[in-house]
C-alpha cells in the first residue's frame, strides 16, 4: 500500500512539475473562449488530453528504446531538464501568449509544442519503471489533466490571478525542472560510473 502511495505521489509531482506552465496556457485558452467563443471549453479538454497523451506516447517509445542503454547511463538524460531550467531563468524576454486556437488539434497543438520539457522528463522517468508503475501513473496523469483544465477554467475568470500565475511560473517551473534534472542524476548511478572512467 506504501509503494502505491508513493508512486501516487511521484505521478502527481511529475505531472505537476512539467505541466505547471499549462495553466497560464489553459487560463488563457478559457479567457480567449469566453471573448470569442472560440475554442469551445470541450474543446480546451479535449486538446489537452490529446496533447498531453502524445507526450507520454511518445516518451514511453523513446524511453522503451533506450532499454539496451546500462540503467546508470540514462541517468545522463537528467542534464536535459537541468538545461531547459537553466535556460528559462536566464531568458528575460517576455513570452508571447499562446495564439488563438480553434478546434480540438489547435488545441493539441499548442500543448505538444509547449511539452518538449516534458518529453524531457517523462523519458528518464518511464525508464526506470515497470508496467504496473507506468499504469499508475498514467491514471494519474488523467485525473490531474482534469483538474488542471478545471483550475485553467477557473483562473480563466480572473485575470488577476492569471497574472500572478504567469509571474510565478518564470522562476519556479525553471526551479522544479533543475531539482528533477538533479534527482535523476543523483540517484542513477552515471556520477559513479563516470568517476569510474576517470580512475
Amino acid at each position: 500500500m506504501l509503494d502505491l502511495i508513493g508512486t501516487v505521489a511521484a505521478a502527481a509531482a511529475v505531472f505537476i512539475a512539467t505541466d505547471i506552465d499549462d495553466i497560464v496556457i489553459l487560463t488563457l485558452l478559457f479567457i480567449t473562449a469566453r471573448t470569442t467563443g472560440r475554442p469551445g471549453s470541450w474543446q480546451i479538454v479535449a486538446g489537452q488530453y490529446l496533447g498531453i497523451g502524445a507526450l507520454v506516447l511518445l516518451s514511453a517509445v523513446v524511453a522503451a528504446g533506450l532499454l539496451v542503454v546500462p540503467d546508470e547511463w540514462t541517468g545522463l538524460l537528467g542534464l536535459l531538464p537541468i538545461t531547459l531550467g537553466v535556460r528559462a531563468l536566464r531568458r528575460h524576454d517576455d513570452e508571447e501568449a499562446p495564439p488563438v486556437v480553434a478546434g480540438t488539434l489547435g488545441v493539441a497543438s499548442v500543448t505538444v509544442a509547449n511539452g518538449a520539457d516534458n518529453v524531457a522528463v517523462y523519458v528518464p522517468v518511464f525508464r526506470t519503471l515497470g508496467a504496473a508503475d507506468t499504469a499508475v501513473f498514467v491514471l494519474v496523469f488523467v485525473v490531474l489533466i482534469a483538474v488542471w483544465c478545471a483550475a485553467g477554467r477557473w483562473l480563466g475568470g480572473h485575470p488577476r490571478v492569471t497574472r500572478l500565475v504567469e509571474r510565478a511560473g518564470r522562476w519556479l517551473v525553471p526551479t522544479v525542472f533543475i531539482a528533477i534534472g538533479m534527482v535523476i542524476l543523483a540517484t542513477s548511478g552515471v556520477v559513479g560510473a563516470l568517476l569510474d572512467l576517470t580512475r
